[in-house]
């Protein structure tokens, strides 16, 4: 309970600064007025130095500060006076204002207003000269203003913190919406690959059982033969297999997994529903033709990344042309996709960049490299370019 009243720090520096400055003036025989009932020159510190000791309680306490800096402030007018203890009793009331309640806050500025107005209306009508609106002034600039100023500071902080809570909630909604995204596409690789691992396994199934019911060795050799090759493709891909979560995936429907030899097909449908938009896709298929087969996972991330790339291409790309580009340098597939960058008119909603985050997770399971954004192009036009390098080999699945 104790630590909760200690004073901080700008606190202690406020009131040593205000009272030595208060015991300079007195030293000087600088006051602000003279005349007064208690005109004793030692009779000034006191409402000196409790106005210091309500600059303690400016932050922990204000309210209580206010009370005891009002008291002094009114004490000092029956005094020779200090402009020290004039300008600490400001900072009290911004004080009160800014750390104190809200009904606070509310209610000071009103109070100052109708007690500068109630005092400028009655010293003009005692002294019924125009000097007299003076006093209201001064009243004003000591209650009224530092009030008011509070009152500024604390709607800032209050539009600031609200803020900060919105973009923490953005950011933890845009943080719940990755790993969503993530499981999901670990949960649509697990059943492609499952379906592939189904598939080698149903071919030994048969061959095993054709080898044991014909009693013919070639037969027989060939269907070993095709036994091991289907072993061993369904052994490497299981293996890939492992560590992926099928969380959430209940759609347990075999289909067939696609190839990039696929893409052509997926490049004329990306051709009949960007017409509209004045898009081109193409491809340029650079790899050399061989006997080698790329692995099902690395075709699977592969035509996924073509896939989901076009499909952003029709939601987001400017007319131009979409190019799709394959290559394959020693062991690393290389799948790059570019179009002309266009820009969405209205606010992204967290989870717009859920795509992207499916293509980084599968290229980042396989051990690969992604990169996706907007660089400078021909003819000061920019373009968007998605690129992934995947091994052909397999390397050690990341989870």
């Amino acid at each position: 309970m104790l630590t909760s009243i200690r004073p901080d720090r700008n606190a202690v520096a406020l009131a040593v600064s205000g009272l030595l400055g208060g015991l300079l003036l007195w030293l000087l025989g600088l006051h602000t007025q003279g005349g007064h009932p208690f005109s004793a020159p030692w009779v000034t510190l006191v409402p000196l130095t409790a106005m210091a000791a309500a600059e303690l309680l400016r932050r922990n306490a204000p309210r209580t500060a206010l009370t005891v800096a009002t008291l002094a402030l009114v004490a000092d007018q029956f005094t020779r006076g200090s402009l020290a203890t004039i300008l600490m009793f400001t900072d009290v009331m911004y004080a009160a204002v800014l750390y104190g309640t809200p009904a606070a806050a509310r209610r000071l500025p009103v109070a100052t207003l109708l007690v500068t107005v109630a005092s400028t209306i009655g010293f003009l009508a005692w002294f019924r000269k125009p000097e007299a609106l003076l006093i209201g002034l001064v009243i004003g600039l000591v209650s009224l203003i530092p009030a008011l100023t509070g009152v500024s500071v604390r709607s800032h902080r209050t539009a600031a913190d609200a803020a900060r809570l919105a973009a923490a909630q953005t950011a933890r909604l845009a943080e719940m919406d990755r790993t969503q995204a993530v499981i999901a596409e670990r949960a649509r690789m697990a059943r492609e690959l499952h379906d592939m691992v189904a598939n080698h396994l149903s071919a030994v199934a048969i061959h095993s059982t054709a080898a044991l019911s014909i009693d013919e060795p070639e037969t027989s050799r060939n269907a070993l033969k095709v036994i091991r090759e289907n072993s061993v493709e369904g052994l490497a891909e299981m293996r890939r297999l492992i560590g992926l979560l099928r969380e959430g995936g209940q759609d347990d429907t075999p289909a067939a997994a696609p190839t990039l030899a696929a893409l052509d097909t997926l490049i004329e449908q990306t051709n009949a529903n960007g017409a509209s938009g004045g898009l081109i896709c193409t491809l340029e298929d650079s790899r050399d033709p061989g006997p080698d087969a790329l692995p099902t996972p690395v075709e699977l991330a592969a035509y996924r990344i073509v896939q989901e790339s076009l499909t952003n291409a029709l939601k987001h790309a400017a007319p131009g042309p979409v190019v799709v580009r394959l290559g394959r340098a020693g062991e690393l597939l290389t799948v790059e996709v570019t179009s002309v960058f266009g820009s969405r008119t209205g606010p992204t909603a967290p989870g717009s960049g859920a795509g992207l985050v499916g293509m980084r997770e599968r290229v980042a399971l396989l051990g690969g490299t992604f990169g996706a954004g907007a660089e400078p192009g021909g003819d000061g036009v920019k373009i968007w370019r998605v690129r992934a390098e995947l091994p052909v080999r397999e390397r050690e699945m990341r989870g």
